[in-house]
């Protein structure tokens, strides 16, 4: 093990052109989680590359040379007779033992409990990011955005592969179940959708145990494969379900339904930003801090929305909501209301705005 560890400490690390996110690492001991293709990896070796060569050693715990018993016998004693100020401990398992460095980064799609760790969750691309990838900012923008999603490495990944790259990647970072599970949760995006009513459509076509299935179903909400979204002031009805990413859903389904997409990608902004929303019978998404609505109407006019508004005018009202945002593919406008204040935003000007 000595000698692998060796071979790391003095192969120079390379990093193809980086695009800067919205977070990045300072000279603290973090744990950066988020699922496989979300930039993990190239977040911390574009900050080891500010380093000197000799002060940090990076290991990719998925590297099948390595001895978990072996390196928890020798890695210790490494960094202490190589000086080892920054260990990278990246796709980390929790079997290894974790030797005393100044600075230490921890990179696994589940949050750990370490409590001197400072957390990064980190997200596919948004919106304002994934304009970093572009060469340029025009209207085409965001119909790139609707095909290639928020995996960066799908720039580099030709149209007529994208959906078996996706795939093969999916299968490689899940369990056989996990991966069926999310296959159903492709067809079902932006809809009500329990753990009950998924075994009861898998246990249709094969042996399903359900404990099992709900254990895989709660690991693929933990480590941020599907995101659930409560009901506003029902927290024990059935919650919507959105994934990760939209380019999950052409990849794993046949299924078409453009405004749900939609509905997804406006969610994953929301998620992104940290901002709490519920939805609620006729309603996309609530946010109560700031008494807002927001509606994902993609092809929506002046007409449609006035009819929404009447529609939904009780729960305006009960609530007392200060503001009703229709988001839009391109249509820009405002309606005019007695209670709230009521425009249609197009996404890029919405997503962008914050």
């Amino acid at each position: 093990m000595e000698i692998l560890l060796q071979e790391l400490f003095k192969t120079d690390i390379s990093l193809d052109k980086f695009h800067f996110r919205k977070v990045y690492l300072e000279d603290l001991s973090y744990q950066i989680n988020g699922i496989t293709q979300s930039g993990k990896s190239k977040l911390v070796k574009n900050y080891l590359l500010g380093l000197k060569k000799n002060s940090y050693l990076y290991i990719d715990c998925d590297d099948v040379r390595i001895d978990i018993e072996e390196l928890n016998k020798t890695l210790t004693r490494f960094c202490n007779q190589n000086k080892i100020d920054t260990l990278v401990l990246d796709n980390y398992k929790k079997e290894i033992k974790i030797p005393n460095v100044t600075q230490l980064i921890i990179c696994s799609e589940v949050h750990l409990e370490i409590e001197y760790l400072t957390t990064i969750q980190l997200y596919p691309l948004d919106y304002e990011e994934f304009l970093a990838y572009e060469h340029k900012y025009d209207s085409t923008a965001l119909n790139h955005f609707f095909q290639l999603g928020g995996f960066a490495s799908m720039h580099k990944v030709h149209s007529d592969e994208r959906n078996i790259y996706i795939q093969k990647t999916l299968k490689y970072a899940l369990d056989e179940m996990e991966f069926d599970i999310l296959i159903l949760c492709a067809k079902m995006m932006a809809q009500k959708l329990s753990p009950y009513s998924i075994y009861e459509r898998l246990k249709q076509s094969r042996k399903v145990s359900k404990d099992k299935l709900y254990k895989s179903y709660e690991s693929l909400n933990t480590k941020n494969y599907i995101h659930l979204l409560e009901k506003n002031n029902h927290p024990k009805a059935t919650k919507k379900i959105y994934l990760c990413d939209i380019s999950l859903k052409p990849a794993l389904s046949l299924d078409k339904h453009f405004g749900r997409l939609f509905e997804n990608m406006v969610f994953l902004e929301l998620l992104k930003s940290g901002i709490e929303s519920y939805y609620d019978d006729g309603i996309d998404f609530y946010i109560p801090s700031r008494d807002e609505i927001i509606l994902c109407k993609p092809f929506a006019d002046e007409r449609t929305l006035f009819k929404k508004m009447e529609a939904i005018e009780a729960f305006i009202f009960s609530y007392s909501i200060k503001k009703v945002t229709a988001i839009t593919m391109n249509r820009e406008g405002s309606v005019s209301h007695p209670f709230s204040k009521v425009e249609m935003l197009p996404f890029d000007i919405w997503a962008l705005g914050d």
